[in-house]
């Protein structure tokens, strides 16, 4: 996953037919983050340019940012982006931005299967103990299903095999 980062332009150079901005990585620290976005705005070919709008975005995975984003917000998501990866970005995309929400929800991590299916098998064999000759009788699928369906668990698919488990509670 790219690291993530921002086009920072310059509204009044925008607003007068010119394109003026600049890339900010946002793996630094916010003041640096401060400092390049006034810079930008210094050097800008509208004298006293003083206001700015995020115009393009990478590393973010799918989460939408608007133009007026609050920067340390920003900030905050990149940061708990470039710690937990496309990870993170789908809990922040499942709870709706919320970056609380999915810090809390971090905590209740089960961890990583190729399906549902796989963890459904993985909790059977930890809860319970089948009897050999009714192993091919059980179906996980289904099992998965409602244990999804009964809202105990979500899950955040993050490649084609890559389910990631998380307790609802």
């Amino acid at each position: 996953m790219d690291t993530p980062k921002i086009y920072v332009a310059c509204l009044a150079a925008y607003n007068n037919g010119h394109l003026h901005g600049t890339w900010i990585e946002l793996s630094k620290d916010i003041d640096e983050v401060w400092k390049e976005i006034k810079e930008m705005l210094k050097t800008s070919p509208i004298p006293e340019a003083e206001e700015y709008a995020i115009h393009d975005y990478e590393g973010f995975s799918n989460l939408h940012l608007s133009e007026y984003e609050c920067i340390e917000r920003v900030h905050e998501l990149a940061e708990f982006i470039e710690e937990n990866g496309e990870l993170g970005a789908g809990l922040i995309d499942h709870f709706c931005g919320d970056l609380e929400e999915a810090k809390r929800a971090r905590q209740n991590y089960y961890g990583e299967y190729a399906s549902l299916a796989d963890y459904a098998i993985q909790l059977t064999e930890e809860t319970s103990e089948v009897p050999q000759h009714l192993e091919f009788y059980i179906d996980y699928e289904a099992i998965a299903r409602d244990i999804e369906m009964s809202g105990d668990v979500f899950t955040i698919q993050t490649a084609h095999d890559e389910i990631h488990v998380f307790s609802n509670y």
